[in-house]
């Protein structure tokens, strides 16, 4: 994985938050299969709890994980596709695996697999320091000292001509599982043959050297900080730290002395044999050095724990605490240590932006807030407003005004009539500014499937989510953003709200066109397309009403009467031959019910026709054309005209208004095509005078059905984008 970045940073200094994954492994067997040598070491629950806390101290979002067969799922889930200068996650790995060989090595290469930067060593620095063999030989090819040993893979064959006192211990394992004292041939075949019966894996046998246990933590990196050497005295007992000590099953003490009482010249050795066995095995982070020194003051490497414990009684605690490192002091360092080695800088990634400069400002405040902005939207979502719910519309609208209320926004009676649920501005008023029209209703009918907010690693589900929470949610944050760093009242600003999307808009229309064409430029608050598409020109639609009525008639009775509903078909065919490419007009019948009496066919018919346009004046044309085929005589019909949404031309100023929220997009990476769209929307409806530019909110798929949904990243790529572009506007640069 990429460890330095390769961009121009800057440190933000100590008010950086990310989000942080804190993966560990206790309990779980959520794997495919159990098999192979399982994991004995544990991680307390108390030290996740103490972890936790002391990153969220620091504002740091903050969640902890088992490192199963799940994890992939949900570090997506929890840290989502980054923007453009935005903190990127970590993971605080303390996993120690949970079976198999090279158990530290398997999330570090799960999170180098799928790239997400974490918290100390990688699979190989992991694998050579368990490998407890290997890491002699380095140790012995860079000329460090370390005691002589043997391996073993059977308690009858013959033994090594190493002179006792011995150690035997696993070769691949941690915590002192299986160490012991052999001081005849009869104790080390019998060590040997227990940790080849309960380990399965071979057997390190090494020179016993009796003297001080001296243990030398690292943190950092390039080079790494060594702490303070920790002398372990033992007391009564083995000379030597067991697991039933680690696990304070021992019935005894251990106790730390700190700084070691070893002399200076022994300290300095202690320190740069630990700081020459850290780079020879390639750690990251931190480490836990042990070593023995001998009565001739003679020290030894015994091994590298490259995954130290963080437990309260560990010695690695004990030796920053020497150097006025307190718990949290050390949890937060480390993670520090980790984005300066993969992002090139003290603090995490940002993009290079005086602390002074209004954008990089609201970029820090946008990016600290995504877990904030998801929820938001999550509890906007599970409150139903569909368009014939009277009660969940003023719910709505209850919730609505409180929001902008909250933020400063101005409410304008004036314009309260209707379906209209609220109109907003800033101080600066609305005229000549940026108006914003979104719609607080869910244009679905009862009959479709209810569906709750739900989360994805790429996307959020729920009603209406689409169509109008997302991006009433972005609207939310890009007016809270320019508040943070006060702008909003200075900037001329309208938001406006109808609820009655779903009826075409056809009360509100009247409103929305008269406060749209007191404003500079308009927004419709409709979601992007995918892709990333904005609408600069959109389609018309005319919804009509065809009621066609005849005479009752039963099934095989000849007459010339031909039936309402194969009448209304045939005409339905001919009237669907109106369809023109070229005109870019399409005709289509969109609902057909009947009415009949029992045992009777048909006797009359409602359709629903649908006609999408671009050009009005060819639209009233066809109008009597589809009258001309239904024509006179044989039955009864009437056609209705029950709404009209003009189309949304592609005029300069659209495409202007374009061009200037490109210029933002660039600068944050954010991709931004334009298309036009068949669809109709409230659009239509603005003053041709006034540039507009529908599909602002974030991108979205699946509308009007049970799997509507919002691109995660595109929640926060489109707040950014719009909060930018009107700091551009208060800069000078918004276009006119």
């Amino acid at each position: 994985m990429q460890r330095v970045a390769g961009m121009s940073l800057k440190n933000q200094g100590a008010g950086g938050m990310m989000k942080v994954a804190i993966v560990y492994n206790r309990d779980t067997k959520n794997v495919i299969n159990l098999f192979g040598i399982p994991n004995r070491e544990k991680i307390g629950h108390k030290t996740i709890k103490r972890i936790a806390e002391a990153l969220r101290a620091k504002k740091h979002q903050v969640k902890a994980f088992e490192g199963d067969k799940d994890l992939v799922d949900r570090l997506e889930e929890f840290m989502p596709r980054v923007v453009k200068g935005e903190r990127p996650g970590l993971v605080f790995n303390v996993s120690y695996g949970i079976q198999g060989q090279a158990r530290y090595t398997h999330v570090p290469g799960i999170l180098e697999m799928v790239g997400i930067p974490y918290v100390g060593s990688g699979p190989l620095a992991h694998g050579l320091a368990l490998d407890k063999v290997v890491a002699k030989m380095l140790f012995r090819q860079h000329g460090l000292p370390t005691p002589e040993f043997a391996v073993l893979d059977s308690w009858e064959e013959d033994l090594p001509e190493l002179r006792y006192p011995l150690i035997v211990k696993p070769k691949n394992e941690a915590v002192s599982f299986g160490i012991k004292v052999a001081q005849t041939e009869a104790e080390l075949r019998e060590g040997v043959r227990v940790i080849l019966e309960k380990f399965q894996q071979s057997v390190l046998v090494e020179h016993y050297i009796e003297g001080q246990e001296i243990n030398v933590g690292l943190l950092g990196n390039n080079p790494p900080e060594v702490l303070p050497p920790v002398e372990l005295v033992f007391g009564e007992g083995p000379q030597i730290y067991t697991y039933e000590d680690k696990t304070r099953a021992s019935g005894r003490e251990i106790e730390y002395r700190c700084p070691a009482q070893i002399g200076e010249a022994l300290t300095e050795q202690a320190r740069h044999l630990a700081r020459r066995a850290f780079e020879v095995l390639g750690c990251y982070d931190c480490a836990r050095v042990d070593m023995r020194l001998d009565k001739e003051g003679n020290l030894y490497l015994l091994e590298v724990n490259s995954l130290p414990s963080l437990g309260e009684h560990g010695s690695y605690l004990v030796g920053a605490a020497e150097i006025g490192l307190d718990f949290g002091a050390v949890i937060n360092r480390l993670v520090e240590a980790a984005s300066a080695r993969y992002f090139g800088t003290p603090k995490p990634m940002m993009v290079v932006a005086t602390e002074g400069e209004a954008g990089g400002q609201v970029h820090g405040f946008l990016t600290q807030r995504r877990d904030q902005i998801e929820r938001r939207v999550e509890g906007w979502t599970n409150l139903r407003s569909r368009t014939d719910d009277p009660v969940g519309i003023q719910e709505a609208g209850q919730k609505l005004r409180g929001s902008f209320e909250s933020i400063g926004l101005t409410l304008r009676p004036e314009y309260l009539k209707g379906r209209i649920a609220g109109v907003w501005s800033t101080r600066a008023g609305l005229e000549g500014g940026t108006l914003f029209i979104g719609h607080l209703d869910v244009p679905l009918e009862r009959g479709i499937v209810t569906q709750r907010f739900r989360r994805d690693p790429e996307w959020l589900y729920g009603e209406g989510i689409g169509l109008s929470r997302s991006p009433l949610v972005m609207l939310e944050y890009t007016l809270r953003a320019l508040k943070h760093v006060r702008q909003l009242q200075d900037i001329p600003l309208g938001v406006l709200y109808y609820t009655d999307e779903g009826w075409d808009g056809s009360i509100s229309a009247e409103t929305i066109r008269e406060v749209a064409g007191q404003a500079g430029q308009v927004f419709v608050l409709r979601p992007g397309n995918p892709a990333n598409k904005i609408i600069t020109q959109r389609r018309g639609q005319r919804k009509y009403r065809l009621t066609v009525e005849a005479s009752p008639r039963r099934l095989g009775k000849i007459t010339r009467n031909p039936g309402a509903l194969r009448w209304t078909c045939e005409k339905l065919g001919q009237i669907a031959q109106l369809t023109s490419r070229e005109e870019r007009m399409a005709v289509e019948a969109s609902e057909v019910k009947t009415t009949h009496y029992p045992l009777l066919l048909p006797h009359q018919v409602e359709v629903i026709l649908l006609v999408s346009y671009v050009d009005p004046d060819r639209v009233e044309a066809i109008e009597g054309e589809i009258r001309d085929i239904l024509g006179k005589g044989g039955v009864r019909w009437e056609l209705e005209l029950l709404s009209d949404r003009p189309p949304m031309p592609n005029r300069k100023g659209n495409r202007l208004l374009t061009k200037a929220l490109s210029r933002v997009a660039e600068k944050w990476d954010i991709a931004l095509a334009q298309e036009s769209s068949l669809w109709p929307t409230i659009a239509g409806v603005v003053p041709a005078s006034v540039p507009v530019i529908c599909g602002i909110g974030p991108v979205a798929q699946h509308l009007y059905t049970p799997q509507e949904s919002v691109q995660r990243i595109s929640l926060l790529q489109r707040t950014l984008l719009l909060t930018e572009f009107l700091l551009e506007g208060v800069k000078g640069s918004q276009p006119t």
